[in-house]
């Protein structure tokens, strides 16, 4: 059952799944609880055949102390040896059934918590805007989806799991020391005050050097990210020394944390004191023994009931950095989901089919200190193709993603058909526009999973081969060993340019869209097959509004009007040939994308 959400961040979100488990993220250790509170079943078996298994386990020192009594006594010692004998091995059976199903209860636990936490942080970021992913380091977020996250199963188990026990074991012994004589609790309970006392000295050292050596290895894993993508460059430009040498010190970093964590696991008092405390506590023993307060088989039960102390204090400098560590993690985990978004998903937003109008009325929008697009003012009636055109940096692919919300206004306002962008529906609004960019993302999964992307399961592989078609991608799909089941590398580094950019406008093909975006899409493709391709978009995008980011000739003379931008600004609006009189800086351009195509 879930838990009441209690936010201490924005959000607001792109992208939710409805009756999604909603939990508590105030503080990482709420967070963890109330992942671990809905599977409470499990948590009380747990709980339950952990007590069970240490009480037992306490049991046996009594029955051996009882024993030696019966060895020394004068009665009928063989028959009173086989009851006991009979006793033990029944309750080691029983301890070993119940602490299968401790330990089965507690990898539960662990597995769920690892599994709804990555599922959360999965989500979490799906919804994120692309400004929150735009300042992320790809290999940090991996750091945290896997290793941090790894760590919190390894705070559950053997982490807690060890934790428990070990307060079991120390507690559960006490009873059966006060059940021989109440005086025998007299060390024991001032060994825990001081065993209470160094482990949260330990506790408190040791978790901001826990929190540096997760951070530090988000890090190195960045890094090793980045220069792994940017390979190429690397050894094009002969730099790969400076970046082993980057490497390196993110290595030593984590290194040097790592090392400070074992200083501070090397200063672990608690062991010291249980020596002594047991030294102590043995010679209070066999005091009350000569005293005759006690017999020899009570004294060696309190001797063994004390040796039961060890494994929870010599433990606890293991499990507890266990729980340090997943903690770490846990923090940084949460860090992420909880980080703000600027974009919400609307659901309750308006939904219906696109006709295809946009209006910009007064856009302005910067990232951040710095202005991109300043009062920007036009029209594309439905069915238009508007050709955007300008140097560099003069806000042009910006401009496009103001029409999907990958980014919203500062001021001003979009309308789609009439209504202002941020009244639709995002996934409404989405699904119903095509973007293809210059820089084409491809999935390491088959050609046809990939063409069939935007559309899912729902896409037949009739309608996979003619989007295909359109795009004049069948030809060297059909070439390749397995056609369209080729599975190509990740980022579709298997494939030319112009291969990576027909696969994409199959899938926008295949998606039927209302209205595109094309963001310099055909750039990586020659000459006589784009010709066939524009062929193929102008029967099949007709009536459907397209902004087209562009600098080759043929595209502008095709586009219904072109926008000219100068430094985020409109410099001129109208048909090609309307511009071709009024704007000197189109006519500069138009000259230089003239010199370029021939």
């Amino acid at each position: 059952m879930a838990t009441q959400t209690i936010p201490i961040a924005d959000t607001s979100s792109e992208f939710s799944v409805s009756n999604a488990p909603q939990y508590d993220r105030s503080t990482p250790l709420r967070w963890v609880i109330s992942h671990v509170l809905r599977i409470k079943g499990w948590l009380v078996i747990f709980l339950i055949t952990a007590f069970s298994t240490e009480f037992l386990n306490a049991m046996i020192p009594g029955y051996t102390g009882q024993a030696f009594d019966a060895v020394l006594g004068d009665g009928d010692r063989v028959a009173e040896l086989q009851r006991i004998a009979v006793v033990l091995v029944v309750i080691v059976i029983a301890r070993a059934i119940v602490d299968f199903v401790a330990r089965l209860g507690v990898e539960v636990i662990a597995a769920s918590l690892q599994r709804g936490a990555r599922e959360e942080l999965f989500i979490s970021l799906l919804g994120k805007s692309q400004t929150f992913h735009n300042r992320q380091k790809v290999g940090d977020i991996m750091a945290r989806a896997t290793n941090d996250i790894r760590q919190m199963n390894y705070m559950i188990s053997p982490g807690i799991d060890l934790i428990l026990s070990s307060m079991i074991a120390l507690v559960v012994p006490l009873w059966f020391m006060y059940r021989i004589d109440p005086r025998l609790l007299i060390v024991p309970a001032i060994f825990m005050v001081f065993f209470a006392i160094t482990l949260y000295w330990y506790m408190k050292q040791l978790s901001p050097v826990s929190n540096e050596m997760r951070a530090s290895f988000g890090a190195v894993n960045a890094n090793l990210n980045e220069s792994v993508h940017g390979i190429e460059v690397i050894k094009s430009t002969g730099q790969e020394l400076p970046e082993l040498g980057k490497f390196s010190r993110n290595a030593r970093k984590y290194r040097d944390w790592a090392v400070k964590q074992g200083l501070v696991q090397a200063w672990y008092l608690p062991t010291l004191i249980f020596a002594v405390a047991m030294a102590v506590a043995l010679m209070h023993g066999v005091y009350l023994q000569q005293a005759g307060e006690i017999t020899v088989g009570q004294l060696v039960s309190y001797s063994v009931l004390w040796q039961q102390f060890g494994f929870p204090v010599g433990i606890s400098t293991f499990s507890f950095s266990m729980v340090q560590i997943g903690m770490a993690g846990a923090r940084r985990v949460l860090e992420l989901i909880n980080e703000k978004t600027e974009l919400d998903q609307n659901t309750g937003g308006y939904i219906g089919d696109l006709r295809g109008e946009i209006v910009f009325d007064d856009v302005s929008f910067g990232y951040e200190d710095t202005p991109v697009l300043q009062n920007v003012s036009f029209r594309a009636e439905p069915g238009e193709t508007i050709a955007i055109v300008g140097e560099t940096g003069s806000g042009k692919s910006t401009l496009s993603k103001l029409v999907n919300r990958i980014f919203d206004v500062d001021s001003g306002r979009i309308l789609i058909d009439g209504r202002d962008v941020r009244e639709w529906n995002l996934d409404s609004l989405r699904s119903q526009i095509a973007v293809i960019e210059q820089d084409v993302t491809l999935f390491s999964r088959s050609i046809a999973e990939n063409i069939a992307f935007s559309a899912g399961q729902d896409a037949t592989r009739e309608q996979i081969v003619q989007a295909a078609k359109d795009a004049q991608a069948h030809e060297f799909i059909v070439a390749m060993e397995q056609g369209y089941d080729t599975v190509i590398g990740e980022r579709g580094v298997t494939l030319s340019g112009g291969q990576r950019q027909r696969l994409a406008i199959a899938r926008a093909l295949l998606n039927e869209p209302h209205m595109l975006m094309l963001d310099d899409s055909t750039s990586a493709i020659d000459s006589n097959t784009e010709d066939e391709i524009q062929r193929a978009m102008h029967r099949l995008l007709e009536g459907r509004t397209t902004l087209l980011i562009t600098h080759r000739l043929s595209q502008i003379r095709w586009s219904d009007k072109v926008l000219l931008l100068r430094g985020g600004r409109i410099e001129a609006f109208g048909t090609h040939h309307e511009l071709l009189k009024q704007s000197a800086l189109y006519r500069r351009i138009f000259s230089h994308y003239d010199e370029v195509e021939a």
